[in-house]
């Protein structure tokens, strides 16, 4: 800059000049956010995580759920079971349980986990879990993005190896206690959110990181949901 655009922008009250207007920052990409999302409990900027997730939640389109057509199983439509995205040898299911437990306890194959003590984001409750007929269900995986919510929302235009890679994405599986998933079931951001309000903000900031990866749209009333927590997790941060 010019020593005397320098001076008029320093001066541009009192002199009559017009400063040029600060360029915006530039949007958030899904990748960035995924990344910000990953870091999200640790590190995380809680503002810059919600003005990410804003971005993303710009380049989404907004249109109704598709109509129950008949075609949607759990087996057909998103794989039976759990698979191994990383090939590490363990499903899915149970390196979520490793990565999400303290103290976990894993059995002889080294994969599955016998026990472990949950602090669980969605409902600020601490968690013993133990495997078992009877236990295990205490803690189970919510899917961040519901399946059936996923499916009438794109999920069914996706390649079937793509839909089960959206099954298995650690990204969008998260450990809960029983009860807030079976509570969940298949609801978007305008009909469910955790329990604890603190983890709102990631919360809706993974659906969207999710849903921006996988190509998936979200209905108005989700839409206007995911951007109320958003504006909110911005303003409640001085």
């Amino acid at each position: 800059m010019s020593t005397v655009a320098a001076i008029c922008a320093a001066v541009a009250l009192l002199a009559g000049c017009s400063a040029a207007p600060l360029a915006d920052a530039p949007a958030a990409t899904p990748a960035e956010l995924v990344e910000q999302v990953a870091a999200a409990g640790g590190d995380a900027d809680p503002v810059g995580l919600a003005e990410a997730a804003a971005d993303v939640l710009d380049g989404i389109a907004i249109a109704p759920r598709t109509e129950w057509d008949g075609r949607f199983d759990r087996v057909g439509s998103f794989g039976d079971g759990w698979g191994d995205p990383d090939g590490n040898g363990c499903d899915a299911r149970n390196d979520a349980l490793q990565q999400a437990l303290a103290h976990a306890e894993l059995l002889a194959d080294g994969c599955r986990v016998a026990s472990g003590v949950l602090d669980d984001p969605y409902t600020g409750e601490t968690i013993a879990f133990e495997r078992g007929p009877r236990t295990s269900e205490h803690v189970q995986i919510d899917h961040v993005v519901a399946l059936y919510n996923a499916w009438r929302t794109g999920a069914q235009d996706l390649a079937y190896e793509e839909r089960v890679a959206f099954a298995n994405d650690p990204l969008n599986l998260q450990p809960t206690a029983g009860w807030a998933n079976d509570d969940k079931q298949a609801s978007d951001a305008s009909q469910w959110l955790p329990p604890d309000e603190d983890y709102h903000c990631t919360y809706v900031s993974r659906q969207i990181a999710v849903k921006a990866t996988y190509g998936l749209w979200v209905t108005q009333s989700e839409h206007d949901a995911m951007h109320g927590v958003l504006a909110a997790c911005r303003e409640a941060v001085p």
